[in-house]
């Protein structure tokens, strides 16, 4: 099972499927925005800011540079480019016995990508509200 829940985050990633996020995430998950103060909890809200990801984050330049795994628990270094920006981040994931995530927390650097992600992302945020 710990496999296959990175394994198919992976491929979510990859084929942009909010739509499967319904199948990976528990509805007591709680997510970590880089740019908000409070934990997001719960499936809606969470579903919500990964769709947002995909759709900001994840264009032909993502890609992921390291994976460690121990347990239930993941940390994917990742890195894209927006407007000429290089955006280096990390998602720590941990799942339960199902598979299910039941954390999801985002870091990004610099800080001139966390300020264009906060606005990028608040605005498809809205979009697809």
């Amino acid at each position: 099972m710990i496999e296959n829940t990175i394994a198919t985050w992976h491929k979510l990633v990859e084929t942009k499927d909010a739509a499967g996020l319904d199948d990976i995430l528990a509805e007591n998950v709680v997510f970590h925005s880089p740019v908000v103060h409070t934990p997001q909890a719960g499936k809606p809200i969470t579903t919500l800011y990964l769709t947002a990801a995909l759709r900001v984050l994840n264009n032909d330049t993502f890609k992921v540079l390291r994976e460690v795994i121990s347990g239930n628990n993941a940390v994917l270094e990742f890195q894209t480019v927006i407007d000429g920006i290089s955006i280096n981040g990390v998602d720590m994931i941990t799942w339960g016995e199902d598979g299910r995530i039941t954390d999801f927390k985002v870091m990004i650097r610099p800080l001139k990508a966390v300020n264009m992600v906060h606005k990028m992302m608040g605005d498809m945020l809205q979009k697809i509200k």
